[in-house]
């Protein structure tokens, strides 16, 4: 992986909608050169957000009272909550670089992240013909979300990590287009997960300060 040193933001609990609206003006910046390659990290209220392709029979019953809102990053439906470290990375890529190329480096970092906390993780690569398997797994189970898209040569949106939140919400619809998928969390694989360490641990990964 090159060397790729980011700006840290750091928030606690933003609404997601807020959270777009300022991840825009953070591209915008980026792309007019006028802030540093950054990641945002920060976590969201209950919300299921819903890529394109996303399918009505993959949404979950309104009844269970969560939001779905729709996104303009890639991949299908996601959830986020409370408990689970979400990254938005605003970077602009390099001359030969595509998104699914930084993606590939985003799946790998978050995978020695896991490693220095204790949890053998890896990327996989999508059989063709497959649902896409971006993301980071874990023992057969998916630990790590990520739907990333580039605009003038600038990412955004990013990863969503399980860290030590309810995963109840995961079974209410259908995650990342995969009926069978099994999403986990860091504190269901060693029992325990301290979210600030967690945070920090990532961060470094990312070259992030």
């Amino acid at each position: 992986m090159q060397n790729r040193p980011l700006t840290l933001i750091q928030d606690d609990l933003v609404d997601y909608e807020k959270a777009m609206e300022r991840m825009a003006d953070l591209v915008q910046e980026r792309q007019d050169d006028m802030r540093p390659d950054t990641l945002w990290l920060l976590s969201h209220p209950k919300v299921y957000t819903v890529g394109r392709r996303t399918l009505t029979e993959h949404l979950p019953d309104p009844s269970h009272g969560i939001p779905v809102v729709p996104t303009g990053r890639g991949g299908q439906l996601t959830y986020h909550g409370p408990g689970q470290l979400v990254g938005y990375l605003i970077v602009k890529l390099g001359p030969n670089e595509g998104v699914v190329d930084y993606i590939r480096e985003v799946e790998l970092r978050l995978v020695a992240a896991l490693g220095v906390l204790g949890l053998p993780a890896e990327r996989r690569d999508t059989p063709p013909g497959s649902e896409l398997l971006t993301g980071v797994w874990t023992s057969g189970r998916k630990i790590v979300s990520i739907g990333m898209r580039a605009s003038k040569a600038v990412t955004s949106h990013g990863f969503a990590i399980n860290v030590n939140g309810d995963l109840t919400p995961w079974d209410l619809a259908v995650a990342c287009g995969m009926p069978e998928v099994d999403m986990t969390s860091i504190a269901r694989e060693l029992g325990d997960a301290d979210f600030d360490t967690v945070r920090a641990t990532v961060a470094k990964e990312f070259q992030a300060s």
